[in-house]
């Protein structure tokens, strides 16, 4: 990747921290302070913008050790609450996807296709504290020779549990609309017919990778707000693609960058990880982020400085072309006018409504700010820069 213009260094933002020194703002605090400064007063007066977003994230999951029984059994099956789990790991370890979705659901068995209860539950209900079902089931070994096993567990009964997410805060997604001549059910929500409603799911100005658009401050071992615990980037996320075209500043267009991220459920609020049911489409896990991003240069001072009305995002057809595969876009539309909650597409004005809360993204900043003030979380240094493109300089 290019090299970082350095006028201001991690250790220096993270001795202020220390010292209770820093200045952080949210990211739409910086974007005010932009506007009404400019990049370079902003930059002399702000160590520290956090960012955060509030929304479904499918790509989330939780690696879990439950312990050893007596006698010991290699769990080749495992359910937790009737939701199964990956048991291709060793003996007592376990990854459930927060997608996956319960067996024999009873609304599935009234309403075809539709789901109640799913791994985004089991992760939630066990962050917050609640009984939950363990069945597991073995081949039987010498070593391991229990084949059936079932008991009810906490948190707290568990060795090991650590949410594992190999993508999260996508940097841009698409506006979804349809325009087939029926009602559609999808991960972007409910779509009726003749594009009469449009979907959105970002957090616009607070969004993480959007006041970070080249990830100069966010690779592996980026220090994270992850559920309301401190959490880590720990890759980059599967469909990473920075490659994108990009606007002023190197906002995104569309798609591009992704994180993988890993913290300790143990010490995470289900305030800010909730299980999701989308009609119609299945289960999914709601996930509190946020990335603190230390201003370094005076180009991070003008990334962090974007708007709503400078972040655009591709309205794309759920009805016919993505399910088919066809890459087109139906035209562009700024977060600005997409929050306003009125877009207009073609000639025609729709409503669009978020999957995703910017009011809990504004919550996930502001914790980050007090974690950083008052409890001086200091800012992880990038050990794997994740891939990036060329910065052009404005």
């Amino acid at each position: 990747m290019d090299s970082i213009p350095i006028q201001r260094s991690y250790e220096e933002i993270n001795d202020k921290i220390k010292q209770g020194k820093a200045v952080i703002l949210r990211a739409d605090e910086m974007t005010e302070l932009v506007a009404s400064e400019g990049v370079k007063s902003a930059f002399k007066k702000v160590d520290v913008v956090t960012t955060g977003t509030f929304g479904t994230m499918c790509s989330s999951g939780a690696f879990i050790n439950f312990g050893h029984t007596r006698p010991k059994i290699k769990a080749s099956n495992v359910w937790l609450n009737d939701v199964e789990a990956y048991g291709g790991l060793a003996a007592v370890d376990t990854y459930l996807g927060a997608a996956q979705v319960q067996d024999d659901d009873p609304l599935n068995k009234v309403h075809p296709g539709q789901f109640r209860y799913g791994g985004g539950h089991v992760i939630e209900d066990l962050i917050a504290g609640r009984p939950v079902k363990l069945r597991a089931k073995s081949y039987g070994t010498d070593c391991y020779p229990l084949r059936e096993y079932e008991t009810t567990v906490t948190i707290r009964d568990l060795r090991d549990a650590f949410l594992y997410n190999p993508r999260n805060a996508y940097q841009n997604y698409n506006c979804a609309v349809n325009l087939s001549k029926r009602t559609i059910y999808t991960y972007m929500g409910i779509l009726r017919p003749n594009m009469a409603n449009a979907t959105y799911s970002s957090a616009g100005q607070l969004s993480p990778l959007l006041n970070d658009p080249y990830y100069w401050t966010i690779g592996v071992g980026t220090r994270i707000f992850l559920g309301g615990a401190p959490g880590v980037v720990s890759w980059r996320g599967t469909q990473h693609n920075p490659d994108v075209p990009r606007g002023e500043n190197g906002v995104v267009r569309e798609g591009a960058g992704t994180i993988a991220v890993t913290g300790d459920m143990k010490e995470m609020s289900a305030e800010f990880i909730r299980g999701a049911s989308l009609v119609g489409y299945g289960c999914s896990l709601m996930v509190g982020l946020g990335i603190p991003i230390p201003i370094l240069n005076e180009d991070l001072a003008r990334f962090t400085g974007v708007s709503d009305r400078d972040i655009v995002c591709q309205v794309v057809d759920y009805g016919i072309d993505y399910p088919n595969a066809i890459n087109r876009t139906l035209g562009e539309i700024r977060y600005a006018e997409l929050k306003t909650g009125m877009i207009d597409v073609q000639g025609k004005s729709i409503p669009a409504a978020p999957l995703s809360s910017y009011p809990m993204a504004v919550k996930v900043a502001e914790n980050l700010k007090l974690w950083i003030r008052e409890r001086g979380f200091i800012l992880g240094v990038p050990q794997v820069h994740l891939p990036t493109t060329h910065f052009m300089a404005p």
